[in-house]
C-alpha cells in the first residue's frame, strides 16, 4: 500500500500514526507524582542551574494538565514511517510537495531537538503557494528522527553511531529506501554537522544544503572536544565586555559538552529513570541557547517543552541521544576525498545575532566567517544573518529560514 506521491510516483511506503501507549503515559505521570526534590536554597537567581520554582511548575503541569493526545493530534496531521536503514531503527514525518515538480529535501536536527522542532517550516516549505509564494519551489519534506532519538529507538544494535555514520544512513534513505535520484538537505546543532557531511560524501546526488553556524565537520576530534576553547586561555588585555562575553559563551556550552562528551553513561542512569531529572537536564539547554530574553515561554510555551521532552521520554531516547557527543569524538571524522572545498555541494548558511562570536556584531558576522578558518570548509552560495532568533532557528524565526533556505536552492533544482 502506498501513501500519497513522490516526483509523480506512489510513495513506496504506508503511513503509520505515532501513539504513545496508555501504559507509558500512565507510568510517566506516577515518576511524576513520585518525584524527590533536592533543596535548591540560594538559586533563586539561576546561578546554579535550573530553578526549582519554574521546573516544579513544569513538572505539575506535565503531571495534571498537559495533553499528549492533542500534541499527538497536531503531529499526526504529517504521515509517520517506521523503517530499517541498514539495521538502524528510523522514524520520519513527511509533508508532501504541493507544485509542479517538488524537490526531496531532508532536515537533520540536533539536540535536545525533536523532529517536531521543525514544525513551523514544514508547511511553507512543502506548500509555498498558500504562503504567498512560487509553487514552483515546492519541497517534498522529509523529516527523521536523528538515530536514538525520538522514535528512532532502540539503538541496542548500534551503540557507535554518530553525525558522519547519519550520514550515510540518511543517503541510504533518501536514495534507495525512498528511491529519490537527487534531493535537497539541511539541518541545524549537530544535524549541520550531518548536512555538512552528506554535502562532502555525496555532493553529485544533492542540489545543495543548507545549514546553520557553519562548523568545521572537525568539531568533535581531538582529545580536548569537550572544551570549546581547545583548552585556551583567555587572552589577557580584552575589553572587560569582551571578556565577559566570551565567559558568557564558553559557560553556555562547557557542562554540556563535557559531560555528554566525559559521561553520557553516567549521566544516562538518572535522566532515563527521572522524568524531572530529564526535564531539568534539556531544559537548561532551551534557556539558554535561545534568544528569550531571560523568559523561556516567549520562545517555548509550556506545551511545547512538555511534547518534545514527551517525545524524548516515549522514545526512551535520552541515553542514547546524548552518547551521539562521546561517539562523535571517539569515532573522528575523516575526509571521502581530498578536494577543497571539502564541503562542495552549494552551501547555504544562516546566522543568527545570539550566537555572534564576541565582539562581533550583526553587521560584520558574515565577513567575520568569511575571514575566519571556517569559510573553506563550504562552497558557500549564500549567506544571511539575522539579528534575533538563537540556537533553534527554524523554530524561533521559521520565516526567516525558509526564506533563506528557498534562496539557497534557488535556480539549483
Amino acid at each position: 500500500m502506498s501513501e500519497g506521491t513522490s516526483g509523480g510516483r506512489p510513495f513506496p511506503l504506508e503511513s503509520v500514526p505515532i501513539h504513545v501507549a496508555d501504559s507509558l503515559l500512565s507510568d510517566l505521570r506516577q515518576r511524576l507524582d513520585l518525584t524527590r526534590w533536592p533543596a535548591d536554597v540560594g538559586n533563586e537567581d539561576g546561578f546554579y542551574g535550573v530553578r526549582q520554582g519554574y521546573l516544579r511548575e513544569l513538572v505539575d503541569y506535565w503531571r495534571t494538565d498537559y495533553d499528549w493526545r492533542a500534541a499527538e493530534r497536531a503531529i499526526n496531521v504529517y504521515e509517520h514511517y517506521r523503517v530499517e536503514v541498514d539495521g538502524v531503527p528510523v522514524h520520519f514525518m513527511r509533508k508532501p510537495g504541493v507544485g509542479p515538480n517538488p524537490t526531496p529535501l531532508i532536515l537533520t536536527h540536533g539536540w535536545p531537538w525533536t523532529f517536531w522542532h521543525w514544525a513551523k517550516v514544514i508547511d511553507p516549505l512543502a506548500d509555498p503557494g498558500a504562503y504567498g509564494g512560487d509553487p514552483a519551489e515546492a519541497f517534498d519534506v522529509i523529516v527523521p528522527s536523528f538515530p536514538g532519538f525520538g522514535f528512532s529507538t532502540p539503538l541496542t544494535n548500534n551503540p557507535d553511531m554518530n553525525f558522519w555514520k547519519v550520514a550515510d544512513l540518511w543517503h541510504t534513505l533518501m536514495t534507495r529506501t525512498l528511491g529519490y535520484d537527487r534531493y535537497a538537505a539541511a539541518g541545524c546543532d549537530v544535524g549541520a554537522l550531518v548536512t555538512g557531511q552528506l554535502g562532502h560524501k555525496y555532493a553529485d546526488e544533492l542540489h545543495g544544503i543548507h545549514i546553520g553556524s557553519g562548523q568545521k565537520l572537525t568539531l568533535f576530534n581531538g582529545d580536548r572536544a569537550w572544551d570549546l576553547s581547545g583548552g585556551r586561555p583567555i587572552p589577557d588585555g580584552l575589553p572587560p565586555d569582551i571578556h565577559a562575553r566570551i565567559v558568557r559563551l564558553e559557560k553556555r556550552f562547557a557542562v554540556h559538552l563535557a559531560a555528554h562528551v566525559l559521561a553520557p553513561s553516567t549521566l544516562a542512569y538518572g535522566l532515563t529513570d527521572s522524568p524531572a531529572g530529564m526535564l531539568a537536564w534539556i531544559l537548561d539547554r532551551w534557556a539558554n541557547w535561545s534568544d528569550n530574553g531571560g523568559d523561556i515561554e516567549t520562545v517555548f510555551t509550556k506545551d511545547d517543552l512538555l511534547t518534545h521532552a514527551t517525545i524524548f521520554w516515549a522514545g526512551d531516547s535520552i541515553a542514547t541521544s546524548i552518547r551521539t557527543y562521546a561517539n562523535n569524538n571517539r569515532y573522528p571524522w575523516t575526509p571521502s576525498h581530498d578536494r577543497h572545498p571539502p564541503v562542495e555541494a552549494p552551501t547555504g548558511i544562516t546566522f543568527v545575532a545570539y550566537e555572534n562570536p564576541p565582539g562581533v556584531s550583526t553587521g560584520q558576522r558574515v565577513q567575520n566567517f568569511l575571514e575566519g578558518d571556517r569559510a573553506g570548509w563550504y562552497n558557500h552560495v549564500n549567506l544571511n544573518v539575522h539579528a534575533r532568533g538563537g540556537h533553534f532557528i527554524p523554530w524561533e524565526i521559521p520565516n526567516e529560514w525558509v526564506d533563506d533556505l528557498r534562496r539557497t536552492f534557488r535556480g539549483r533544482r
